[in-house]
């Protein structure tokens, strides 16, 4: 028993010895074959790198590492080289002057270009890096130059009016002022602009100086579609900011879009009406003044005064104001009669009960009557006027409707011509 033990245990030593031995003869074959493929993968150089196999376990020293020196770089002639940068400057200096000439021409074509088209080009030829700005396009003169002003007194507002179809976009540049009143000259000039009848957030605009023609060099970005655009109206409200903050209006231009979008980017003057002058009705004007309390949920009325009324007798004045839902009539308040005079100052306040939600079906009516001496008979209308939204007003009655709005808790007051009743 014992020598069959003795047997067996030397019997499995030999056989891993074996195992061993075979498992270093097959590395050493593998690493013959590898060292054998590596010189011939090293294509493209002239002598062969050696490979140091780390898994020899050998390092080399630092000198024994090869190494190439890269090809000796022989100088030219230092008067070759001055002659080759004088070539190459002369050279660029040539195609510079061809480009210049061609731009020039280019600019100097007679074509019928507006004043507001192409203020500004990028160039991306191969020439011209992206972001470059053609200073050719601005040798003219300057914008305020070229747009001054027409002859006149009236104050005036320069403007230009472009829609695009393809992303219903109406494109409004604001330039400048011109023939600014002289109490106006050291003031700070605001502009605020809305797009009737659905703006109720006006656009602000400030000049980038006083005096007399203040310029302001800003565009504006109104997103209304090609239907609506058409049966829309720009107003441009002209503000003097005195130094102690206070607002004093200059003026405003209503410009309809109808018919006027023909030309894009044309530059248009209007003149601004004044707010005391605004309308000069055949049948008179009257001064009202309208604010609204959201959180009271009330419209207050004050007819102020009018002008210019045309009076049939010697009997007195008054003023009827009616609110409107729809076409229902909600209430009806009078002011007291007063002494007929063709400018008569009435100063009545009214108030209505009218909710939020009714602001854009409610409307105002005012007609201004004027009393016989005898009470049976009825009483004869010298005018109406119509303030509301844009199912009711349009122009001014809208617009002193939308300011109401958008400035809750404060009086605005404006002047309306009178119209025959309908």
């Amino acid at each position: 028993m014992l020598l069959l033990a003795v047997g067996l245990a030397a019997g499995s030593l030999l056989l891993v010895l074996l195992g061993l031995l075979l498992c270093a003869l097959r590395r050493r074959r593998q690493r013959r074959q590898y060292e054998e493929l590596v010189p011939t993968l090293t294509l493209g150089t002239a002598r062969p790198t050696p490979v140091i196999m780390v898994s020899q376990g050998i390092w080399t020293n630092p000198s024994e590492i090869p190494f190439t020196l890269p090809p000796r770089f022989v100088p030219r002639n230092h008067e070759d080289l001055k002659l080759t940068e004088i070539q190459e400057k002369q050279k660029e200096e040539k195609e510079v002057e061809e480009e210049e000439k061609a731009k020039m021409e280019e600019i100097k074509m007679p074509t019928p270009r507006d004043i507001l088209a192409h203020r500004g080009s990028l160039s991306v030829r191969s020439w011209y890096p992206v972001g470059t700005v053609l200073a050719g396009l601005y040798s003219g003169q300057p914008v305020s130059e070229v747009v001054a002003p027409p002859p006149g007194m009236a104050t005036r507002l320069c403007f230009s009016v472009e829609y695009r179809h393809s992303s219903e976009q109406l494109m409004v540049s604001l330039l400048r002022l011109g023939n600014l009143p002289p109490r106006f000259h050291g003031n700070k000039t605001l502009v605020e602009l809305r797009l009737l009848p659905d703006d109720r957030r006006p656009r602000q605009a400030k000049a980038r100086g006083t005096g007399p023609d203040p310029e302001f060099n800003d565009c504006f970005v109104f997103q209304v579609s090609g239907v609506s655009v058409s049966q829309s109206t720009l107003s441009v409200c002209v503000l003097s900011v005195t130094q102690d903050c206070k607002r004093q209006a200059v003026g405003r231009v209503l410009f309809t879009l109808e018919g006027e979008l023909g030309q894009a980017g044309r530059v248009l003057w209007r003149d601004l009406e004044p707010e005391d002058h605004t309308q000069h009705s055949e049948l008179g004007d009257v001064l009202v003044s309208l604010s609204y309390s959201p959180s009271l949920q009330r419209l207050s009325v004050v007819a102020l005064r009018a002008r210019g009324l045309q009076l049939l007798s010697d009997a007195g004045v008054c003023v009827q104001v009616s609110l409107r839902i729809h076409t229902q009539v909600v209430k009806v308040k009078c002011s007291g009669v007063i002494k007929a005079d063709a400018d008569p100052h009435f100063n009545h306040r009214m108030t209505f009960k009218l909710r939020v939600q009714h602001l854009d079906e409610a409307c105002l009516r005012f007609e201004l009557q004027q009393v016989n001496d005898v009470r049976t008979d009825p009483v004869v209308l010298l005018g109406a006027l119509v303030l509301g939204p844009f199912m009711y007003a349009r122009g001014l009655q809208l617009q002193h409707w939308m300011d109401m709005i958008n400035a809750p808790q404060e009086s605005v007051k404006m002047w309306h011509g009178l119209s025959r009743a309908t």
